[in-house]
């Protein structure tokens, strides 16, 4: 059976642990590893996976090493795991390494382990703490079939995937899925902070808010039809949606959307220099 470590214990490792225990994945093959107790030990107790305050512990157990740290850790854990290695502390060789920090490449996740392991780059956002995520992979050179099946199944347990021909995609899907949840929930902030004027009250304004987004999502999840067309058939001509629209063109929101989206591009090319 595949066993999977997990380096760090945040939101990320918890909710694909989450999704891994919930599709059958029996917690023994999990090890979560944290210098700090409490996440760990809150996952090993409930989910009954292994636990370790040792990084190359956990190295060891696994075939696939889950880097769910900061990026600014991640150079440091794989020199940690470089290290063991060199001394004969760890077998590195048949691993497939795993990472889930923006602006961490390739060449950089490589040259801190000191070979050329496969490694497979993952940009999920955290609806995936749902199961409801939409993640973008991106597999070196170095990864087998076999690995990037394994790397599928682990973040298929927590919501879709589309693979990536190139790495430079994975600054794309932050803009697009990675980065985006937050877009929504500044939308549905502001549609709420307005509802409040027009006297709702706080209670009634999330509610009207979270539902009518909830159902919108829905409507496209569940419709076979261009995005547009849902739009379109909610708009009768010289309506009420007519007229919100005629202003959010009018105000430039589809430029707006575009340089955001841009923005998001730039600075996640910024963080891999």
């Amino acid at each position: 059976m595949t066993k999977i470590a997990f380096i760090g214990a945040g939101n990320m490792a918890r909710a694909i642990v989450i999704g891994l225990v919930n599709n059958g994945t029996t917690g023994s093959d999990i090890m979560v590893a944290n210098p700090s107790a409490e996440k760990r030990l809150a996952l090993a107790e409930q989910f009954k996976v292994e636990q370790s305050d040792d990084n190359i512990e956990a190295a060891q157990f696994a075939d696939v090493i889950v880097l769910c740290v900061k990026p600014h850790l991640i150079s440091d854990v794989c020199q940690q795991m470089a290290s063991a290695q060199a001394n004969g502390a760890i077998d590195l060789s048949n691993k497939v390494f795993i990472s889930v920090a923006a602006g961490t490449t390739v060449a950089q996740i490589q040259q801190a382990l000191a070979g050329h392991y496969p490694v497979v780059r993952v940009m999920p956002n955290t609806p995936s703490q749902l199961g409801l995520g939409m993640s973008g992979l991106f597999a070196s050179a170095e990864v087998s079939g076999q690995q990037k099946q394994l790397s599928e199944q682990l973040m298929t347990a927590v919501g879709k995937i589309i693979w990536l021909k190139t790495e430079a995609q994975i600054d794309d899907i932050i803009a697009v899925a990675g980065s985006a949840p937050a877009y929504f929930f500044l939308f549905m902030e502001a549609m709420e902070k307005h509802a409040q004027v027009l006297g709702f009250s706080t209670q009634e304004s999330r509610m009207l808010v979270q539902q009518t987004a909830l159902g919108a999502a829905q409507m496209v999840a569940q419709n076979d039809v261009p995005i547009s067309q849902l739009r379109e058939n909610v708009t009768s001509k010289g309506g009420t949606t007519q007229a919100a629209l005629k202003q959010f063109n009018d105000d430039g929101l589809q430029q707006l959307v575009t340089n955001a989206m841009n923005a998001a591009i730039k600075r996640a090319k910024e963080m891999a220099k």
